[in-house]
């Protein structure tokens, strides 16, 4: 290297090329996140499990719904086992559910869909049995359709594998 003429100091090739390499792969990876971002449906939904009916045909639905957009609004739903989906939140007071004609979600958020809180409730629905998925498909008033399984499970049954509070 020639340092004393003034000459810029020359750095080992396998420098460069490893510094080169580092700046491709956080160029590629910082693009495939914008890139999955961007491709993201609206409206996800996950985690929704049916406790079994103790009177037949009438439970509640709990799942989680992510918003990945503007605010929406869940407007209809119906499940593999039939019956009629209700939604039901909490009044005004607090104490007391309500049934509510639709149920808000907020936009870039995620809303649990609790025993608590905002929920949904079947009645007249078919037989369902522990263990077993059924098909829950939610109409939403911008991203439309988006279906999702629901485990049924059996809240006596806390020896089971399959019963879980989100």
């Amino acid at each position: 290297m020639l340092i004393s003429r003034g000459w810029p100091r020359r750095r080992p090739m396998a420098a460069v090329l490893a510094a080169v390499a580092l700046a491709a792969t956080l160029g590629i990876a910082g693009c495939a996140t914008v890139a999955s971002a961007a491709q993201a449906p609206a409206i996800q939904a996950a985690t929704a499990y049916v406790p079994l009916p103790i009177s037949p045909g009438t439970t509640a639905i709990y799942l989680a719904i992510r918003n990945n957009g503007s605010p929406d609004s869940l407007i209809s739903a119906r499940t593999s086992v039939g019956g009629r989906v209700t939604f039901r939140e909490l009044a005004s007071g607090g104490t007391l559910m309500r049934t509510v004609p639709a149920i808000s979600i907020p936009a870039h958020s995620i809303l649990p869909l609790v025993p608590d809180g905002p929920h949904l409730m079947i009645t007249g629905a078919g037989r369902m049995q522990n263990g077993k998925e059924i098909t829950l498909t939610l109409r939403f008033r911008h991203a439309g359709i988006v279906t999702v399984g629901a485990l049924v499970t059996n809240p006596q049954d806390t020896a089971s594998s399959n019963y879980f509070m989100n």
